[in-house]
């Protein structure tokens, strides 16, 4: 009965080692021997440790392919290590060699230990060396990995670098920093918490918060690679870019340091300190050389220089500097502008900061409090923190709105607005000189309307916008005031008359909202000034045009220009925007022309930076129009 027990644990027990010896891991790598090469002097003492070989002179040990030189040695062949003393050298084919002052080699995990005064050095490929710097290093054969843990530096062709750890792959020629990192380059400095680098790409690779200093500025940034061979880098994360008194902002930014362009994409934000002026957009551009800066898609501009914020938008913004104490903003297509005592509209606009003038053309609208202005153009001038006045040289027209029903009204050829404060007080038109206004009673009661025109006027109001003053001047001024009940519809507004209050920035943020360009002001000049014609004005398509010498001209409605300007004096005619003029028998499409009749001579650009001169004079003109003409009905036909 005992042996029949004893059999069966017997079996069990065999089963359980059986399963054990299955389950339990196994080293596939295969372990080879480590082989002694050379050395002078070979003992071994049994008493001190059976386990130990000494070696000394010359000695020599080989590992697979790689081999150790040192003065003194210590080899355990049954645990598959050694130690070495001395001048240590470590090589690893003909491309890595390590050296120190003490080696600990464990064969079983191919893992050399290399301790005090150690230095590492990688032939790369070009046959430049990256060298690396330690006091403790161990060097991973099988994952062919190096790493230092108490503070190192690597330094190769074009950078040193330095960290608390790092670890470098011989193989990849990836080198990884953390804690205190620090990249040195003749160019910049670059401090990170995290960073790795490729020896052979040259590309810092920015994995934690990072600083980079330069003389031209400072980057911050926590996301993103720098190429420390070219000086390029693409930076995430809203990084920053500081440059002088100018900070470029962006989710993403690609930024030139050699020649000095930064590129930012995604809630881009680009601040000038000094001018105390700001653009934002989504996509934005900055030379650090001319100092010159665009911005488009919502591109936004705020200037903070006059104590209060002026917000503008446009399809596209540039910042132009002329010096040290003057820029130039220009904002071009769908301009649309916010400040708290002003607000406007155009189609381009420029603000000139040495002169405090704002410029804006194109289709121009200025509200200031319940006053209203537009023009062929307007230019603001200001002062301090406040409008010094308003000039609308041609075409000019001012609405004063009283109620839904009730408007004052100024126009003609020439107009200064004089502003006290944030208020409009005195306004001057010079040259057919128009006006409607409405006397209020102590009551506040509308009873009357005054019409007035002549040659010159003044008119002034109080703090409060209410008529105060009405000056005519000679020659021949004429006046009527007409009772309200006796009024018709025709005689309560003057010819241009419009009001263009739905189209008037409300806020900051409205100034975002778009706008349909048919919902502008049609701009008409009395006669004997400067006509501009808008292209869509349906008396223009199907009339001529008169050329200086009563020469009439027929614009085809396909073929016009937007607008058209002729100045009688100067015997000129100008056209912008897809003008089509006729030469040499064929259409031309063109953004700008410039036509002297009386010379005989056309000026066309594809943009207005560089114009061409041909000669063509109006008789040419007419002919070859009739000409092309001619062959249009013949080829109906």
């Amino acid at each position: 009965m005992n042996g029949v027990r004893s059999c069966i644990i017997l079996i069990l027990l065999s089963g359980f080692i059986f399963s054990y010896a299955q389950e339990a891991p196994v080293d596939t790598v295969k372990k080879t021997k480590i082989y002694l090469e050379s050395a002078d002097v070979r003992s071994f003492n049994k008493k001190i440790d059976d386990q130990r070989q000494v070696f000394n002179g010359n000695v020599v040990f080989r590992h697979d392919s790689t081999y150790m030189y040192c003065d003194s040695a210590y080899l355990y062949d049954r645990d598959l290590s050694l130690e070495a003393f001395g001048l240590v050298r470590l090589e690893q084919g003909d491309t890595l060699f390590v050296y120190g002052d003490y080696l600990f080699y464990d064969g079983n995990i191919e893992l050399a230990q290399m301790r005090h005064n150690v230095r590492m050095v990688n032939i790369q490929p070009d046959s430049s060396e990256v060298i690396l710097y330690t006091d403790s290093l161990d060097y991973n054969r099988r994952t062919d990995l190096c790493y230092y843990f108490d503070g190192g530096r690597v330094i190769d062709a074009e950078n040193e670098l330095t960290s608390v750890y790092g670890q470098y792959s011989p193989g990849t020629k990836i080198a990884v920093f953390n804690d205190s990192v620090c990249l040195t380059n003749p160019n910049f400095v670059l401090y990170s918490d995290t960073l790795e680098y490729s020896t052979d790409t040259k590309i810092a690779t920015i994995l934690g918060p990072s600083v980079i200093e330069s003389d031209s500025g400072i980057i911050h940034s926590s996301r993103g690679w720098y190429n420390t061979e070219n000086n390029t880098s693409l930076l995430l994360d809203r990084s920053h870019v500081f440059s002088g008194e100018k900070t470029l902002v962006g989710d993403s930014l690609i930024y030139d340091k050699a020649e000095g362009i930064g590129k930012a994409f995604g809630n881009m934000s680009l601040r000038d300190t000094a001018q105390q002026m700001t653009l934002t957009g989504h996509y934005g551009y900055y030379e650090e050389k001319t100092e010159y800066a665009f911005a488009t898609d919502s591109a936004c501009a705020l200037e903070y220089s006059q104590g209060d914020t002026l917000f503008l938008h446009a399809d596209t913004l540039e910042l132009i500097t002329i010096d040290s104490t003057s820029r130039i903003l220009r904002a071009v297509k769908g301009v649309r502008f916010y400040r708290s005592d002003i607000q406007g509209i155009c189609d381009s606009m420029r603000f000139h900061t040495k002169d405090s003038a704002l410029y804006m053309y194109g289709n121009p609208v200025l509200w200031n409090e319940n006053q209203q202005l537009f023009g062929d153009s307007i230019i603001i001038y200001m002062a301090d923190s406040t409008i010094d006045y308003v000039h609308v040289p041609t075409s000019a027209f001012s609405v004063q709105r009283i109620d839904s029903g009730h408007f004052n009204q100024l126009g003609g050829n020439d107009l200064k607005a004089y502003f006290l404060g944030k208020y409009l007080e005195h306004v001057d038109i010079d040259g057919n000189a128009e006006s409607i206004y409405y006397p209020l009673e102590k009551d506040g009661a509308i009873e009357m309307l005054n019409y007035t025109k002549s040659s010159y006027l003044s008119f002034w109001m109080d703090e409060e916008g209410k008529f105060r003053r009405l000056k005519l001047y000679p020659p021949n001024p004429v006046g009527r005031t007409t009772p309200i009940p006796d009024l018709s519809n025709e005689d309560k507004t003057l010819k241009k008359f419009a009001w263009y209050g739905d189209l008037r920035p409300v806020d900051k943020n409205d100034i975002f909202r778009f706008y349909k360009k048919k919902e502008l002001p049609v701009s008409t000049s009395p006669a004997g000034t400067d006509s501009v014609v808008p292209a869509r004005d349906s008396s223009f398509i199907s009339d001529t045009l008169r050329l200086p010498g009563d020469t009439a001209l027929r614009i085809e409605p396909e073929k016009i220009a937007d607008s058209l300007t002729w100045k009688p004096a100067a015997d000129t005619i100008t056209g912008f925007e897809k003008e089509h003029v006729c030469k040499d028998e064929r259409i031309f499409t063109m953004r700008y022309a410039f036509c002297e009749p009386g010379a005989g001579r056309l000026f066309r650009a594809a943009n207005p930076v560089s114009r061409r001169n041909h000669a063509f004079g109006k008789h040419d003109f007419l002919r070859r129009r009739a000409f092309i003409e001619q062959k249009n009905k013949q080829k109906q036909i």
